[in-house]
């Protein structure tokens, strides 16, 4: 009589429950690991989200040859959630400088770039900013004209990643011609290149005289970033007169962070704001006024 090889069958709940030990205890996972790293990898493709992310980040920092090309795996399968994709590209544009070959996850993704599903794209786009990362810089600025735009939007972000200040030009470019969303994002990467702070800051200052309230908003919290307050006192108080409230606000909130000495001076002017239509405005002003 022929015996039946019997195959154990894991439950989802079993994978899960194996892999959790490693999660919790760093050092047993090290002390481990030849085990512990096929049980992670099997868990991760039954976690939610939140134990995927845990998953990710013990292996990218002590797995990750292991871990690439499953990550690539989770960020392309379209039964996954959009946001465990999205997380997977994060990890990949981590580790991926990291990898002893990288060159063939280089070309997948690049190949991904021009692929017909735009979620491929943009995942793509995001996995493929790490620095240094230069043969993705022309396959990433043709994404900048993507149609759809979120991929444009994790293209700027990739391009700002590879840490190349020749791409500033380009980005100031798109920034002139680009969508709203596009110029947004750009705005928001552009303090990434250090070396260019001068040209950045001269960018931020432009665009609070823009027509667009959220442009005008987002520059005067990036410039706040970026410089120190101390030397734009002239722009917080010219911005106390811009029609949108939440610069209003804002501009005070940082003249709160001004000497005393350099705030006496406005006295009269920040009082005034204290009969703005707006609480929040009020509210900014009142904190201004009791350092006086």
């Amino acid at each position: 009589m022929t015996k039946t090889r019997v195959i154990p069958f894991e439950t989802r709940e079993q994978v899960l429950q194996q892999a959790r030990p490693y999660l919790a205890s760093v050092e047993r996972f090290l002390e481990e690991r030849d085990k512990a790293v096929p049980v992670l990898l099997k868990a991760l493709r039954h976690a939610d989200r939140d134990l995927k992310h845990e998953i990710m980040l013990l292996l990218g920092s002590f797995a990750k040859q292991e871990l690439a090309w499953p990550l690539y795996e989770l960020m392309v399968d379209p039964q996954e959630s959009e946001e465990s994709r999205h997380d997977a590209s994060i990890q990949l544009s981590v580790i991926s400088p990291f990898l002893k070959d990288p060159q063939p996850m280089i070309d997948r993704l690049i190949d991904d770039l021009t692929h017909e599903d735009p979620l491929m794209r943009l995942n793509a786009a995001f996995a493929l900013g790490w620095e240094g990362n230069a043969q993705a810089a022309i396959p990433l600025i043709e994404r900048l004209y993507d149609p759809d735009t979120r991929v444009q939007q994790n293209a700027v972000n990739a391009l700002a990643n590879l840490r190349d200040d020749r791409i500033l030009y380009l980005m100031l470019e798109r920034l002139e011609h680009g969508s709203r969303d596009q110029k947004r994002a750009i705005l928001f990467n552009l303090w990434r290149f250090y070396s260019r702070r001068d040209e950045v800051v001269s960018v931020y200052l432009r665009y609070l005289h823009h027509d667009d309230d959220d442009l005008r908003f987002d520059a005067l919290v990036l410039l706040g970033l970026v410089t120190d307050a101390g030397t734009h006192l002239e722009v917080y108080v010219n911005a106390l007169s811009d029609p949108d409230p939440r610069i209003r606000a804002l501009a005070l909130r940082e003249l709160a962070e001004f000497e005393k000495e350099d705030l006496l001076p406005l006295k009269k002017t920040i009082e005034r704001m204290l009969l703005d239509p707006e609480m929040g405005v009020k509210r900014a002003a009142m904190e201004v006024l009791k350092k006086l």
